[in-house]
């Protein structure tokens, strides 16, 4: 057989060799809606379940700037829950729960062990979320990609009852807002993270912070997967609007979970942040309004629930914590209180 395809740099076989690793941590994943294995052209998935008006709910993201750190390191096999995370969070928070999830690899070279370690990531991202992965692509493009970088993005699908979804009508003057703890920077401000770090400073991956964690370990610290915390409470119909904290901070994000004119106010002293985020401040000489406009601040995902509720909700989620509540005002919009220039 011709090995002109291999001598353009894409290797055939690495890639079969690569698809066969997937299997094991592909059938992890699996539900009993997937009606076919893993290689063929389309994946299959059967709408079961007992719903009157069943919505699906889809959402696609990538990683970031956060691969660069996971390739200096080689530390690749939590990269693909980040990948996951940031779908099923975001589909979690129009009340959905996930069905199932696909991935898009891109690789400069294929090497099937590097490969294998990513895949198994998505995997452990979809167990955590109770999605299937039933289907990908993985890209050999070395004129695109240098032998040692990827890129990585993700769909994930899920499912929610139409009189369910949470879309910013059930949010009221009163709810209380609960905050659920991230494990760090999670996927987004990470062309900051790097600027001030790296380019700014001189830190190394192997630095430590004030906790003795090194550097690497906070910055690749998985993003968290709120899903089975919180979906029990979404279809028991306890929660009124849920904020997924990604790109844009509190600012951005709050607002999106109501669309009357509410404020959201927010004690910004309720809970400890996260070590990193004190170095990034103290980094950058960044003002705390300008940090809760880029980073989450140590809180992944707000709930805003029924005064009546909230001993129930903290109790279910672990490491929760009363960060504020819903006021009337005059727009969708967000105040942070004891922040400095606030």
């Amino acid at each position: 057989m011709s090995n002109a395809y291999e001598a353009s740099g894409v290797n055939i076989q690495k890639g079969y060799e690569a698809v066969e690793r997937m299997k094991k941590h592909v059938a992890k994943t699996q539900r009993s809606e997937v009606l076919n294995q893993l290689g063929s052209f389309g994946a299959l998935f059967s709408l079961s379940g007992e719903y009157e008006e069943p919505v699906l709910v889809s959402g696609t993201d990538g990683v970031g700037t956060k691969l660069i750190i996971a390739q200096q390191t080689g530390q690749l096999d939590t990269i693909g829950i980040d990948a996951v995370a940031m779908c099923a969070n975001d589909i979690l928070a129009q009340g959905a729960e996930p069905l199932f999830f696909l991935d898009y690899l891109a690789v400069g070279q294929n090497d099937p062990e590097k490969i294998e370690a990513i895949v198994a990531g998505v995997a452990e991202g979809c167990v955590q979320a109770g999605a299937a992965l039933i289907g990908g692509e993985t890209a050999e493009m070395p004129d695109m990609y240098a032998a040692d970088e990827f890129d990585i993005a993700g769909f994930c699908v899920g499912i929610v009852e139409k009189a369910q979804i949470l879309d910013g009508s059930q949010v009221e003057d009163g709810d209380v807002l609960i905050g659920l703890p991230s494990t760090g920077v999670h996927s987004n401000g990470f062309s900051l993270v790097r600027k001030l770090f790296f380019k700014d400073h001189d830190w190394s991956l192997e630095d430590t912070l004030a906790d003795g964690q090194t550097l690497a370990q906070h910055l690749l610290a998985p993003t968290k997967i709120y899903v089975k915390d919180v979906l029990p409470l979404v279809q028991a119909q306890q929660v009124h609007g849920i904020a997924h904290i990604t790109g844009g901070g509190f600012y951005e994000n709050v607002p999106r979970m109501f669309n009357a004119d509410l404020t959201a106010v927010i004690d910004a002293t309720a809970w400890e942040r996260p070590v990193i985020f004190d170095q990034l401040k103290e980094l950058g000489n960044l003002s705390d309004e300008e940090m809760f406009n880029v980073f989450n601040m140590g809180i992944g995902m707000v709930l805003a629930v029924a005064p009546a509720e909230v001993e129930a909700i903290l109790a279910a989620c672990p490491g929760s914590v009363q960060i504020g509540q819903m006021e009337a005002g005059d727009a969708p919009s967000v105040r942070l209180e004891y922040l400095e220039g606030a």
